[in-house]
């Protein structure tokens, strides 16, 4: 029988503004990479990290939860001139936080996520 996938939190925020401005950098340069740099990579940065540390600083720490709100709440951002959507913007929010957190076994529910591959 499969295995749910576990839940992964982030420790407790203590200073939600500066890992608001952490996740707005690291962001805005997996946007400039990903395509090519452009003007609305900051504003989709500065955008998702807000509602990142809104969400922090009312106590949510589920990076799941968190990628939800960050989608629910990036659709209402015009990503007309944008390669980007808010469902890929939420996946490179997860991606970064799973990068800090040093987990790097995402794909598929593939083994304990908090767990580096064993071999």
């Amino acid at each position: 029988m499969t295995e749910p996938i576990q839940a992964v939190t982030l420790p407790s925020a203590e200073n939600p503004q500066q890992e608001g401005e952490w996740l707005q950098a690291a962001l805005h340069q997996w946007l400039d990479r990903e395509f090519i740099p452009e003007a609305v990579n900051a504003q989709i940065a500065a955008r998702a990290a807000q509602v990142f540390v809104r969400q922090r600083m009312e106590g949510e720490n589920d990076v799941g939860s968190l990628v939800i709100a960050i989608i629910t709440e990036m659709q209402a951002f015009d990503f007309s001139k944008s390669f980007f959507s808010e469902f890929a913007i939420a996946n490179a929010v997860s991606d970064l936080l799973l990068d800090s957190l040093g987990i790097d076994n995402r794909c598929c529910g593939q083994g304990d996520p908090r767990t580096k591959d064993e071999g």
